[in-house]
């Protein structure tokens, strides 16, 4: 198999490995958001179970990709801190990105929120594979995309 190949075939499993931890992670947003909105118990409102479930989706993705997508022997102090980072970016850019667009450009919402959608996670792989997670274990270099 020419390195062409092997290239991209190990781009395609980083890539598969990051679209499966994001997924998981919007899963268990939006189950722990319905959970502790309906809870009688806790009674969170929208706001707060959103936050909640924001930050615990949040802590999910960071070991799920450290262990997971990246395969990343990086200390916690070094990584978590960039990841907290690399998250309240993308947070400030879910904001500003809507408002810039839609407000400032007088475009309609769905372009802002498209524009959201697709810009957030592609920096997202190229921050975390890069600068969150550039520490691979031995052996797992040819993991880096391109």
């Amino acid at each position: 198999m020419s390195e062409d190949r092997s290239t991209a075939g190990t781009g395609l499993k980083l890539l598969a490995r990051f679209g499966l931890v994001g997924i998981a992670a919007t899963i268990l947003y939006a189950a722990l958001a319905i959970a502790l909105v309906e809870s009688e118990w806790i009674g969170f409102s929208p706001v707060q179970a959103s936050l909640a479930a924001y930050a615990a989706a949040a802590v999910f993705s960071y070991f799920a990709h450290k262990s997971v997508t990246f395969m990343s022997s990086g200390s916690h102090r070094s990584e978590a801190a960039r990841f907290v980072l690399l998250t309240a970016t993308g947070f400030a850019v879910a904001y500003a990105a809507p408002a810039l667009l839609t407000a400032k450009l007088g475009l309609p919402p769905i372009i802002a929120i498209l524009v959201t959608c697709l810009l957030i996670p592609a920096v997202n792989l190229l921050m975390l594979d890069r600068w969150v997670f550039a520490q691979r274990r031995p052996g797992r270099q040819g993991d880096r995309s391109t």
